[in-house]
């Protein structure tokens, strides 16, 4: 039996990238799937596709920053899914800038997405998320979310290290309600975004940092979300699980 047949997922940023390869993974493991992104053309095309090959899955627009939004993308899963399992914020952004060079604006638009965007999500689905049993939150933050990395990216470092004790604050209020609550804390993965590092010295010095000498695979990283939102994980809640081949045991 599939680990998480019979069970609903709700995935943010879910149309490319680490997203894409999350939602593509929670459904081969019998999950009924969510796919929200703003990115409305490739969040309609995974769904279909899915659908097209057996499996349950719809997709909602969804601004993460957006409180009136994630309400209504909560009510599509339970309504049209008929409930909310697993909720995985993976949504984000970032940037190059050091702090000298972040905007105000820049600032609070990072914070928004990368940080109250998971407040959101699970202040929104705490009480569908409560009805389940077997609630599980993956709350998708960083590498950078435990280190300085180069030294740029304020904001991003500053919100990923939020959601990273926003999970252990969350894990330990919701142990009563059966609900688990984990963090996965990617390295350096090869995903769309880094296609254009290809060959300079930026990847070269993301190879460097990385004992195992290569870049991740967002399958690598959907495995492990997967695992944390099976049965297979019952007894691990507030956990910070780090898939970034060998970046922080330096």
């Amino acid at each position: 039996m599939k680990r998480l047949e019979g069970r609903v997922a709700l995935v943010t940023g879910g149309a490319s990238g680490i997203g894409k390869a999350i939602v593509e993974r929670l459904s081969s493991e019998g999950a009924a799937v969510l796919v929200t992104d703003i990115d409305d053309e490739g969040g309609r095309s995974l769904a279909e596709s899915l659908s097209s090959g057996g499996a349950r899955a719809s997709f909602a627009h969804l601004d993460v920053t957006s409180e009136q939004e994630w309400n209504a993308a909560v009510a599509t899963a339970v309504e049209e899914l008929g409930g909310l399992d697993i909720l995985v914020n993976n949504a984000g952004m970032g940037d190059l800038h050091t702090i000298e060079e972040t905007s105000l604006e820049e600032w609070h638009r990072t914070i928004a997405i990368d940080q109250t965007g998971v407040f959101l999500g699970m202040k929104t689905a705490a009480s569908a998320l409560a009805a389940s049993a077997h609630g599980s939150v993956i709350n998708i933050s960083s590498i950078f979310g435990t280190s300085g990395g180069f030294g740029t990216s304020p904001a991003y470092h500053a919100a990923k290290g939020a959601v990273r004790t926003l999970t252990k604050n969350t894990a330990l209020h919701w142990v009563e309600n059966g609900v688990r609550v984990n963090s996965v804390h990617p390295g350096f993965i090869a995903t769309p975004i880094l296609a254009e590092t290809k060959g300079t010295p930026y990847e070269q010095a993301m190879l460097d940092l990385t004992p195992m000498g290569r870049l991740g695979r967002p399958e690598e990283i959907a495995a492990g979300v997967a695992y944390l939102a099976s049965d297979d994980a019952s007894f691990v809640t507030g956990l910070e699980l780090y898939i970034d081949g060998g970046f922080a045991a330096r």
